[in-house]
Formats: C-alpha cells, sequence, structure tokens
C-alpha cells in the first residue's frame, strides 16, 4: 500500500514552512503527500486573498524550485467547513487514503484523532519567518522581505497575477 499522509491548510500563500513539511514526510518514509486546500471557496479577502487554483499553481511552482517530485505531491480542494468530527468524514471523501494528517493545529489534531486518524505534529520550521499571516502582512506594507519566505517562482507569481495589489487593497479596505 502506498503510505500518504495529509497536510490540511490554506496556503495563503503556500510558502518555505509548508515545504519544509511535504519536504520532511517524504524523507520519513511517506511515498506521498496529500496537500488539501481548504477555505477553497473563499478568496480575495484579507485572510484568504488567493484562490483555489491559484494555491494549487504556488504548490506546483514551489515545489519544482524546493527539488520535490511533482509525481509524489496530490493536491485536492475542498470548501470552506464548519471544523467538527462530521467534517473530518467529509474531508476524507475528497483525497486518496490517506495513513497521517500532518497538523499542529491542537483543533484539528482532536477531530482527526476522535475520528481514528493518525496525527503527525511535523517539526517547526522557522514559524516565525514562514507564516501566511506574516508574508501577507509584509507584503501590504511594502515590506520586499516576504519574498524571502516563499521560493523563487511563488514570488514572481503572486506579483504576476496582481496578488500583492489584491493583498493591499483587501487589507485596507478591511
Amino acid at each position: 500500500m502506498v503510505r500518504r499522509f495529509m497536510i490540511f491548510g490554506r496556503f495563503q500563500p503556500f510558502h518555505k514552512g509548508h515545504l519544509s513539511i511535504v519536504e520532511w514526510g517524504l524523507s520519513n518514509g511517506f511515498d506521498e503527500a496529500v496537500l488539501l486546500v481548504g477555505m477553497a471557496s473563499e478568496n480575495y479577502t484579507p485572510r484568504n486573498p488567493f484562490t483555489a487554483g491559484e494555491r494549487i499553481e504556488m504548490i506546483r511552482l514551489g515545489a519544482r524550485d524546493w527539488g520535490l517530485p511533482l509525481d509524489r505531491i496530490i493536491t485536492a480542494t475542498i470548501r470552506t467547513l464548519e471544523t467538527s468530527i462530521g467534517s473530518v468524514y467529509y474531508v476524507l471523501s475528497y483525497v486518496p487514503r490517506v495513513e497521517v494528517i500532518m497538523t499542529r493545529n491542537p483543533v484539528i489534531s482532536r477531530i482527526f484523532l476522535d475520528a481514528g486518524i493518525r496525527v503527525v505534529k511535523p517539526p517547526v520550521f522557522k514559524r516565525h519567518e514562514w507564516r501566511g499571516e506574516r508574508i501577507r502582512r509584509l507584503i501590504a506594507e511594502g515590506d520586499p522581505s516576504w519574498r524571502s519566505a516563499v521560493t523563487p517562482s511563488v514570488a514572481r507569481f503572486i506579483e504576476e497575477i496582481g496578488g500583492v495589489e489584491r493583498i493591499r487593497f483587501s487589507l485596507a479596505s478591511d
């Protein structure tokens, strides 16, 4: 059987912390990583500025830059859900079979554990630097250091799609 782990996140944007977790999982006995893009039905907001499709593209660009094999990464999307044990079964119906969910979120951990899914807490990789909220704030403030938290292709992509302006506009109107 193929050993898979899942990371369930918003990926707003997909950054080096996410890549580090994928790399860690793939180098620790797992064959494939399933990246489930959550809150796919919300975009163009301060907290979720990018569309689901844009986030999938960032995942692929970032993985290529990081040297991760795309044939070992599966992406899927799921609409915005309330957090409950019932949502675990709904989430799992959107992805191939997974052995483990990797998360540091205590609420997500609890509901998956209660549903009988093994939870692994991945190591923390520069969380103070590589955090979506921080990256979006730096972008909004016009601080170019945000680019160091994502790969070069992801930074170019964010700029090409007007992501910088989108974040600044959505935060200014918030």
